[in-house]
């Protein structure tokens, strides 16, 4: 059976253009402005409720809204972070149950899109993908190939969804960032990486940024379209020590770079903040 078709899988207005906007911090907001009740931090439990639905949709359309009002493109991510096999078993869904609860995801967002995206406002619709253990403080690390098939499931789902791209959030250290990235390369989806920061602008892990990049895309022959910070002041990337293989330049969505894919690897630069950034995503 052939796969939906995704809108901006082979094109990505993110980087085409000087500014795009990015939700954030999504489960702050339902917890804190909407008092909802979200145990594990699981956003996408909301979907299974006609309530809950309404306080996604109410989340998702204040941010296309600004991004229609002024004439940018926006970045949406489903409400997924927690929606992986251990996190969904504590909440008490098997498999199936969220599969469907991750394509629900990106259906709630596919109607979003059709009502606010505009020729000047394109709507890019990512598959969000969290740790499998604590996303800031991680207790159990697992091997390249364990995070390859833990994630696959989920990454199964956007892969065949019209999702339009995969990002995965507070990733903690290389070997599960690199085995989400070989999941995504099997299943023929891009993948974003963003990697939580310290103070010290290292990882939870102990690695720097710069070393985590240059290691996740070394492993993986530079699949991933682009590398985020998430949770992390502007300041804690200037200490990360953030150099990599290729010429890389700021993307404008939330606070990311990009390496160009045209880029060689023998030149050396460090990477820098943009200042046209204008969302930070942040758990928590």
């Amino acid at each position: 059976m052939s796969r939906p078709t995704s809108i901006y899988r082979h094109r990505w207005p993110q980087l085409e253009a000087d500014m795009f906007l990015a939700d954030g911090g999504i489960e702050t907001t339902l917890i804190f402005a909407d008092g909802l009740d979200l145990p594990d931090f699981a956003a996408f439990t909301l979907l299974a409720d006609p309530a809950g639905r309404a306080a996604l949709v109410r989340y998702f359309d204040r941010y296309a809204d600004i991004a229609n009002r002024d004439g940018v493109g926006i970045v949406l991510e489903t409400a997924t972070w927690r929606a992986s096999p251990d996190w969904g078993a504590r909440r008490g869904y098997d498999a199936a149950q969220l599969a469907r609860a991750n394509r629900d995801a990106v259906d709630l967002l596919l109607d979003v899109r059709r009502r606010y995206e505009t020729a000047p406002t394109p709507v890019v619709i990512s598959g969000c993908v969290g740790p499998r253990g604590d996303g800031y403080a991680p207790e159990t690390l697992m091997t390249r190939a364990e995070a390859r098939a833990y994630h696959a499931p989920q990454i199964e789902c956007f892969a065949d969804s019209t999702a339009d791209l995969v990002t995965a959030i507070t990733m903690t250290n290389v070997a599960e960032a690199t085995g989400i990235v070989d999941a995504a390369v099997e299943l023929g989806v891009p993948v974003v990486i963003s990697f939580t920061v310290e103070i010290d602008g290292t990882l939870p892990s102990g690695e720097t940024l710069g070393a985590a990049i240059t290691a996740v895309d070394r492993d993986t022959e530079g699949y991933p379209a682009y590398y985020m910070v998430n949770c992390a002041h502007p300041t804690r990337r200037g200490r990360s020590g953030c150099t990599v293989s290729g010429p890389m330049r700021p993307s404008s969505a939330t606070s990311s770079w990009t390496r160009p894919r045209s880029s060689t690897p023998a030149t050396r630069t460090s990477l820098r903040p943009t200042t046209r950034s204008c969302a930070t995503r942040c758990r928590g």
